[in-house]
């Protein structure tokens, strides 16, 4: 990483012009975060959501997607998650259907056009999903009578309204982030809505940390700390687990199979040219995060089901069972649990998120490393991978590498969306109740890959607008 081209890339005014795009659009996402939707008393609703959140995986996992928007009763509510649903739906539909998979692969003209139909169809997944939330934290409010207004139809279609207005600015802004930004615009707001949490939870920790009501910790018996030993222990262990953690995700987000390619040589009049070798280097996890983000989102919509029919009829067995299945076990009741032994629920959601995931990973490589497309270009260019024949042999042969690196690549981000879980039930079996600060391995994962590709990204952009100093 080149930090001095880097720097000097800033007298550069696109270079600049683009830094800048991205902070202004940051900062106006971070101020929408805050505009609660206009449906009255927000605080109520405020209260209410938190016991959502505890209840529902999607709740958590939605609540981190839009920044805490969940919590604060944003008109970002919905966040992304209607677009990276839809998502979903159009690239499976887009591999079902062949007519659908020529349009992709016709250059960028397809990529438009679906990219297109992917966002007139996030409107009505937005509008769905705006209409179940308001009508389950309605529900959860007017049943604790908590409720002291009677909402009127303009009140569920102005809040309605505002909540599909801010989950289409903030695609909006994905969009515009990736066109006149650096990096990918879905990426960056995600990386951000993490990121913003973490003063919240540095606040919690300082408040139990310095809570000395259970005594101070006392070093080697030479003189005592004012903090709570217990906590200092706990935030000491954890900060090495995530140094731990981050460094394998760093390996893991950097490794790569390089690939020799040779340029055939040529002859042209009474001078050759060619025989020179290359590289293409395949990266162990082509996918990226977004095999976790999907698995996720489309694991949680059975909580959020269970959740609506609960809320519907409370005695319904067939919503109570969705949603203590599709629940994740760190967000479900320890205490009764445990005493019965680790039952089917424990054992249920972390094995079909680890499937989920790993069938993702190699949907989605599938999808952006187009093994037929590539060996096609190798061979419009005149060269060759050393060994194979170009054409159908080479297309082969990347797939037949490409499935093997999945193969770790697939297992290795399973075992990353298992650490939650697999702490909490350490801690479980040493403590009888899980770990509050279990390591989040969607949350690192998303946090280092997203900023490992942005640095990586800035420093392209900074060596192209330098590139004349050079010549």
């Amino acid at each position: 990483m080149n930090f001095k081209n880097i720097f000097k890339s800033f007298k550069n005014k696109d270079m600049l012009k683009r830094i800048f795009i991205v902070l202004g659009l940051l900062v106006m996402y971070r101020f929408l975060a805050h505009i609660p939707v206009p449906f009255g008393e927000p605080k109520t609703f405020q209260d209410a959501i938190q016991a959502l959140i505890s209840q529902s995986d999607f709740g958590g996992f939605l609540n981190l997607i839009s920044g805490g928007g969940l919590t604060t009763f944003s008109i970002l509510l919905v966040g992304l998650s209607p677009y990276i649903t839809t998502q979903i739906a159009v690239q499976l539909i887009t591999k079902a259907i062949p007519s659908l998979e020529e349009l992709s692969q016709d250059g960028e003209t397809g990529r438009r056009k679906i990219s297109q139909w992917t966002r007139i169809l996030t409107v009505p997944m937005a509008i769905f999903q705006s209409i179940i939330y308001i009508f389950i934290l309605y529900q959860s409010v007017s049943g604790a009578g908590t409720l002291e207004f009677i909402p009127t139809t303009a009140d569920w279609l102005l809040s309605i309204t505002a909540m599909v207005a801010g989950s289409i600015i903030l695609m909006w802004f994905g969009e515009l982030i990736t066109e006149q930004g650096i990096g990918n615009g879905i990426s960056i707001i995600i990386f951000t809505s993490i990121i913003s949490q973490l003063p919240t939870t540095l606040a919690t920790l300082g408040t139990a940390l310095f809570d000395t009501s259970a005594g101070s910790l006392s070093l080697f018996g030479w003189f005592n700390l004012p903090v709570n030993p217990v906590i200092f222990w706990i935030i000491v262990g954890f900060a090495i687990a995530v140094i731990i953690v981050v460094y394998f995700l760093v390996k893991l987000n950097e490794a790569q199979r390089i690939v020799t390619i040779n340029y055939a040589k040529r002859v042209h009049g009474n001078s050759a040219y060619g025989g020179i070798k290359s590289i293409l280097p395949l990266k162990l996890i082509a996918a990226g995060v977004v095999p976790v983000i999907f698995a996720t989102a489309f694991l949680s919509l059975p909580a959020l089901i269970g959740q609506l029919i609960q809320t519907a009829d409370p005695g319904n067995s067939f919503g109570n069972t969705l949603t203590a299945l599709f629940t994740a076990p760190s967000q479900q009741n320890f205490a009764s649990l445990y005493p019965n032994g680790i039952t089917l629920q424990w054992f249920f959601y972390p094995t079909v998120y680890f499937i989920l995931v790993v069938l993702f990973t190699y949907f989605y490589t599938s999808i952006i490393f187009n093994t037929k497309e590539i060996a096609d270009n190798l061979q419009k260019q005149g060269t060759f991978i050393e060994g194979v024949r170009p054409g159908l042999q080479t297309a082969e042969y990347l797939g037949k590498t490409i499935n093997r690196l999945n193969l770790f690549g697939a297992l290795a981000l399973g075992f990353i969306a298992m650490l939650p879980f697999i702490t909490d039930y350490v801690f479980i079996v040493l403590a009888g109740a899980p770990l509050g600060l279990s390591i989040s391995g969607t949350g690192l994962l998303i946090v280092v890959t997203v900023a490992l590709e942005n640095i990586r990204q800035l420093n392209s952009r900074a060596l192209m607008v330098t590139y004349d100093e050079y010549k």
